[in-house]
């Protein structure tokens, strides 16, 4: 079915760090499972079930309540071809949609690019948190980063200015050992000119916000009721991104995996309800991602960087359910000896929200035809 209401919006959740999917989603009945993780493997008694095969984490129960509602596609076992283990280049490339070679343009650049080719709107796109994600970087793009809502529209011309110069720096200094400095500098010549713009647009939004939901204090849940904060009041972005770090746990996976999930299925929970609370959700959908998942084998604390990992679509629309195949956990079918083979590839996902959802052409975006999952319900578009 397709209704013609709202444009499309997409809010984008990066999990920083890994997250461990075989530790979010875990094959309880495989008694393997729990010789290979003595450390961090959870007693099957106390998980979420979903079938008789897999079930969530107990520190999932938002993202849990959610799928039960049917509002959940999880796509099981993402990743790419000869996947990278390094932080950097494995983020950079979800961001750019090139695993051979370092590109130019983020993936979610090239789509502000397209709702906004003039950038006429320097809301078009927002990403919340310091530093702005080089998903949303490309020439003559202009995205605004905000650190704080509450602040951001209250500072003064000078204030404005030192934090977007702070945000560029972050970039600069993260990018430019990668792509050189001719390149980073030519983007951030172009870039953020109307970002005080941005601020003044967003000087009244907090104002204007009530809701009776209470978010926890935690970064994520406030970047989440920042992004219901902007959406609703009208602002005209179509790209939300926003980042929740913390899971490269090689050690204290016991302790901060729960915690993590905890933050992050609980901000989702309230995410969604805020959003129908003020009739704004039906043109909403969230992708949650992380840049690889973790070994099967625990290291003794926690797990290290690996592959075949998992990523989460999120809203009214979605047609709840598993999508792709879990990877394998037999050995034969591991790679390198010790992770999960991927069995979706990551653009897939990326191709099937962008045609599906936001109604584009996903192969100048993504780099090449992709097969699709099918993921909605009912579309915008």
């Amino acid at each position: 079915m397709t209704t013609k209401a709202k444009d499309p919006v997409l809010v984008v959740v990066q999990l920083t760090g890994g997250l461990d999917f075989m530790n979010t989603l875990i094959p309880y009945q495989d008694g393997r499972l729990y010789d290979w993780r003595p450390t961090v493997s959870v007693p099957a008694e106390t998980t979420i079930k979903i079938d008789d095969q897999l079930a969530w984490h107990p520190s999932a129960r938002g993202l849990s309540e959610l799928y039960d509602a049917g509002n959940v596609a999880v796509i099981q076992g993402i990743g790419y071809e000869n996947a990278s283990r390094s932080h950097f280049r494995a983020m950079d490339i979800m961001h750019t949609c090139e695993p051979e070679k370092v590109a130019t343009e983020g993936w979610l650049g090239k789509v502000t690019r397209e709702f906004d080719p003039n950038s006429e709107n320097p809301l078009t796109a927002v990403s919340f948190g310091r530093g702005l994600p080089r998903a949303l970087a490309a020439p003559g793009v202009t995205a605004t980063s905000v650190g704080n809502l509450d602040e951001f529209g209250l500072m003064t011309k000078v204030e404005r200015e030192e934090e977007r110069a702070a945000n560029l720096d972050i970039f600069k200094r993260m990018y430019s050992p990668a792509v050189g400095n001719g390149l980073v500098n030519d983007y951030l010549a172009q870039t953020g000119r109307e970002i005080l713009k941005g601020a003044d647009m967003l000087a009244d939004v907090p104002s204007q916000y009530t809701s009776t939901v209470e978010y926890a204090k935690n970064p994520i849940a406030q970047a989440l009721r920042d992004v219901v904060r902007v959406h609703t009041a009208g602002l005209g972005t179509r790209v939300f991104y926003t980042q929740h770090g913390g899971y490269d746990y090689h050690s204290l996976e016991n302790e901060n995996h729960p915690r993590l999930l905890s933050e992050l299925t609980e901000a989702l929970s309230d995410f969604m309800t805020d959003l129908r609370n003020h009739n704004a959700s039906d043109e909403v959908t969230v992708l949650v991602f992380t840049e690889f998942g973790r070994r099967v084998l625990d290291n003794g604390s926690g797990t290290d960087h690996g592959t075949g990992g998992g990523a989460y679509i999120i809203g009214d629309h979605v047609s709840g359910g598993l999508y792709a195949e879990y990877p394998s956990i037999d050995p034969k079918d591991w790679i390198y000896g010790e992770d999960l083979r991927h069995t979706i590839d990551y653009r897939s996902i990326y191709s099937s929200i962008l045609e599906q959802w936001l109604g584009l052409d996903a192969v100048p975006i993504v780099g090449g035809t992709y097969e699709q999952i099918n993921p909605y319900a009912k579309t915008l578009i």
